[in-house]
Protein backbone atom coordinates (compact mmCIF):
# COMPACT_ATOMS: atom_id res chain seq x y z
CA UNK A 1 0.00 0.00 0.00
CA UNK A 2 1.28 3.66 -0.96
CA UNK A 3 -0.01 6.55 1.04
CA UNK A 4 1.06 9.89 -0.32
CA UNK A 5 0.62 13.42 1.33
CA UNK A 6 -0.20 15.64 -1.96
CA UNK A 7 1.04 19.03 -0.54
CA UNK A 8 1.39 22.59 -1.73
CA UNK A 9 -0.27 26.14 -1.01
CA UNK A 10 -3.76 26.61 -2.73
CA UNK A 11 -3.59 27.45 -5.70
CA UNK A 12 -0.58 24.60 -6.04
CA UNK A 13 -2.51 22.76 -8.52
CA UNK A 14 -3.32 19.55 -6.02
CA UNK A 15 -6.39 18.67 -6.58
CA UNK A 16 -5.40 18.62 -10.61
CA UNK A 17 -2.63 16.50 -10.15
CA UNK A 18 -4.45 14.23 -7.63
CA UNK A 19 -7.12 13.30 -10.21
CA UNK A 20 -4.04 12.53 -12.47
CA UNK A 21 -2.63 10.06 -9.83
CA UNK A 22 -5.53 8.52 -8.90
CA UNK A 23 -5.96 6.98 -12.44
CA UNK A 24 -2.38 6.00 -12.95
CA UNK A 25 -2.05 4.43 -9.66
CA UNK A 26 -5.31 3.16 -8.66
CA UNK A 27 -4.97 5.25 -5.65
CA UNK A 28 -8.06 6.73 -3.56
CA UNK A 29 -7.93 10.39 -3.38
CA UNK A 30 -8.85 12.08 0.07
CA UNK A 31 -9.61 15.66 0.27
CA UNK A 32 -10.57 16.77 3.30
CA UNK A 33 -12.93 19.39 2.39
CA UNK A 34 -15.05 16.75 0.03
CA UNK A 35 -15.00 14.74 3.32
CA UNK A 36 -16.72 17.61 5.23
CA UNK A 37 -18.99 18.06 2.40
CA UNK A 38 -19.72 14.20 2.34
CA UNK A 39 -20.67 13.75 6.23
CA UNK A 40 -22.05 17.37 6.72
CA UNK A 41 -24.19 16.86 3.88
CA UNK A 42 -25.32 13.44 5.02
CA UNK A 43 -26.21 14.46 8.30
CA UNK A 44 -23.37 11.65 9.11
CA UNK A 45 -22.93 11.32 13.27
CA UNK A 46 -19.38 13.24 12.47
CA UNK A 47 -20.82 15.82 10.38
CA UNK A 48 -23.59 16.78 12.72
CA UNK A 49 -20.50 17.32 15.24
CA UNK A 50 -18.62 19.27 12.60
CA UNK A 51 -21.72 21.54 11.80
CA UNK A 52 -22.22 22.40 15.55
CA UNK A 53 -18.34 23.27 15.70
CA UNK A 54 -18.69 25.67 12.94
CA UNK A 55 -21.81 27.14 14.07
CA UNK A 56 -20.10 28.20 16.80
CA UNK A 57 -17.87 29.81 15.00
CA UNK A 58 -14.93 27.06 16.20
CA UNK A 59 -12.61 25.17 14.27
CA UNK A 60 -13.75 21.43 13.78
CA UNK A 61 -11.36 19.23 16.12
CA UNK A 62 -8.77 17.38 15.04
CA UNK A 63 -10.72 13.83 16.49
CA UNK A 64 -13.30 14.45 14.48
CA UNK A 65 -11.73 15.07 10.88
CA UNK A 66 -9.67 11.79 11.78
CA UNK A 67 -12.80 10.43 12.29
CA UNK A 68 -13.99 11.12 8.74
CA UNK A 69 -10.65 10.17 7.24
CA UNK A 70 -10.84 7.25 9.19
CA UNK A 71 -14.08 5.78 7.86
CA UNK A 72 -13.30 7.23 4.81
CA UNK A 73 -10.13 4.78 4.53
CA UNK A 74 -12.30 1.81 6.21
CA UNK A 75 -14.71 2.04 2.88
CA UNK A 76 -12.14 0.91 0.50
CA UNK A 77 -10.17 -1.70 2.05
CA UNK A 78 -8.94 -3.34 -1.08
CA UNK A 79 -7.30 0.25 -2.13
CA UNK A 80 -3.71 0.24 -3.56
CA UNK A 81 -3.50 3.05 -1.22
CA UNK A 82 -4.33 6.73 -0.75
CA UNK A 83 -3.45 10.34 -1.48
CA UNK A 84 -3.92 12.79 1.30
CA UNK A 85 -5.07 16.08 0.12
CA UNK A 86 -5.30 19.27 2.71
CA UNK A 87 -4.78 16.72 4.94
CA UNK A 88 -2.46 16.85 7.58
CA UNK A 89 -2.37 20.59 7.81
CA UNK A 90 -0.78 20.65 11.36
CA UNK A 91 2.08 18.72 13.34
CA UNK A 92 -0.83 17.28 15.88
CA UNK A 93 -2.56 15.98 12.27
CA UNK A 94 0.69 14.62 10.82
CA UNK A 95 0.72 12.56 14.26
CA UNK A 96 -2.67 11.27 14.04
CA UNK A 97 -2.24 10.49 10.63
CA UNK A 98 0.84 8.39 11.25
CA UNK A 99 -1.14 6.94 14.42
CA UNK A 100 -3.89 5.66 12.08
CA UNK A 101 -2.03 3.94 9.52
CA UNK A 102 0.70 2.83 11.83
CA UNK A 103 -3.34 0.99 13.28
CA UNK A 104 -3.63 -0.16 9.76
CA UNK A 105 -0.02 -1.51 9.36
CA UNK A 106 1.40 0.96 6.93
CA UNK A 107 2.43 4.25 7.24
CA UNK A 108 3.18 7.67 4.42
CA UNK A 109 5.43 6.51 2.24
CA UNK A 110 5.80 10.10 1.30
CA UNK A 111 4.84 14.09 1.06
CA UNK A 112 5.46 15.22 -2.30
CA UNK A 113 5.02 19.55 -2.11
CA UNK A 114 4.23 21.66 -5.20
CA UNK A 115 6.41 24.54 -4.86
CA UNK A 116 4.89 27.42 -6.93
CA UNK A 117 6.29 30.96 -6.40
CA UNK A 118 3.71 33.05 -4.79
CA UNK A 119 2.77 35.38 -7.99
CA UNK A 120 2.21 32.55 -9.65
CA UNK A 121 -0.10 31.46 -7.09
CA UNK A 122 -2.57 34.75 -6.65
CA UNK A 123 -2.44 34.82 -10.85
CA UNK A 124 -3.86 30.98 -11.09
CA UNK A 125 -6.30 31.50 -8.12
CA UNK A 126 -7.44 34.83 -9.67
CA UNK A 127 -7.72 32.85 -12.94
CA UNK A 128 -9.91 30.22 -10.70
CA UNK A 129 -11.92 33.33 -9.57
CA UNK A 130 -13.34 33.31 -13.06
CA UNK A 131 -15.18 30.54 -12.64
CA UNK A 132 -15.16 29.00 -9.41
CA UNK A 133 -18.24 31.08 -7.94
CA UNK A 134 -15.66 31.60 -4.84
CA UNK A 135 -15.51 34.63 -4.26
CA UNK A 136 -12.39 34.49 -1.99
CA UNK A 137 -10.75 33.04 -5.30
CA UNK A 138 -11.12 36.96 -6.67
CA UNK A 139 -9.79 38.84 -3.83
CA UNK A 140 -6.00 39.51 -3.79
CA UNK A 141 -5.60 40.11 -0.13
CA UNK A 142 -7.60 36.70 0.86
CA UNK A 143 -5.49 35.02 -1.42
CA UNK A 144 -1.83 36.49 -0.07
CA UNK A 145 -3.74 35.30 3.53
CA UNK A 146 -4.44 32.10 2.30
CA UNK A 147 -0.64 31.18 1.15
CA UNK A 148 0.74 33.18 4.90
CA UNK A 149 -1.21 30.91 6.69
CA UNK A 150 0.12 27.85 4.84
CA UNK A 151 3.42 29.03 5.46
CA UNK A 152 2.91 29.82 9.00
CA UNK A 153 1.01 26.95 9.82
CA UNK A 154 1.44 24.39 7.53
CA UNK A 155 4.46 23.91 6.24
CA UNK A 156 5.91 22.84 9.01
CA UNK A 157 4.12 19.18 8.42
CA UNK A 158 6.73 19.41 5.58
CA UNK A 159 9.76 19.10 8.36
CA UNK A 160 7.93 16.54 10.30
CA UNK A 161 7.91 14.08 7.30
CA UNK A 162 11.76 15.42 6.30
CA UNK A 163 12.71 13.85 9.42
CA UNK A 164 12.26 10.45 8.28
CA UNK A 165 13.25 11.37 4.64
CA UNK A 166 9.78 11.20 3.12
CA UNK A 167 9.45 14.61 2.21
CA UNK A 168 10.66 16.10 -1.45
CA UNK A 169 9.75 19.31 -3.13
CA UNK A 170 8.36 19.29 -6.54
CA UNK A 171 8.43 22.31 -9.26
CA UNK A 172 4.43 22.92 -9.79
CA UNK A 173 5.42 24.88 -13.14
CA UNK A 174 4.86 23.92 -16.12
CA UNK A 175 2.31 22.07 -18.21
CA UNK A 176 0.19 19.67 -16.10
CA UNK A 177 1.40 17.26 -18.03
CA UNK A 178 5.03 18.49 -17.31
CA UNK A 179 4.31 18.62 -12.90
CA UNK A 180 2.97 15.07 -13.69
CA UNK A 181 6.03 13.83 -15.38
CA UNK A 182 7.69 14.97 -12.09
CA UNK A 183 5.39 13.58 -9.34
CA UNK A 184 5.14 10.39 -11.38
CA UNK A 185 9.11 10.28 -11.37
CA UNK A 186 9.50 10.49 -7.55
CA UNK A 187 6.51 7.99 -6.72
CA UNK A 188 7.88 5.45 -9.27
CA UNK A 189 11.23 6.07 -7.22
CA UNK A 190 9.56 5.33 -3.66
CA UNK A 191 8.01 1.86 -4.81
CA UNK A 192 10.16 1.22 -7.20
Amino acid sequence: MINLILFGPPGSGKGTQAAKLVEKYNLVHISTGDLFRYEMGNNTPLGLQAKAYMAKGELVPDSVTIGMLLNKVESHPDAAGFIFDGFPRTIPQAGALDEMLAAKNTQVAGLLALHVPDEEIVQRIKLRGNTSGRADDNDESIIRNRINVYKNETSPVYDHYAKSNKSQTINGIGTIDEIFGRLCDAIDQLIG
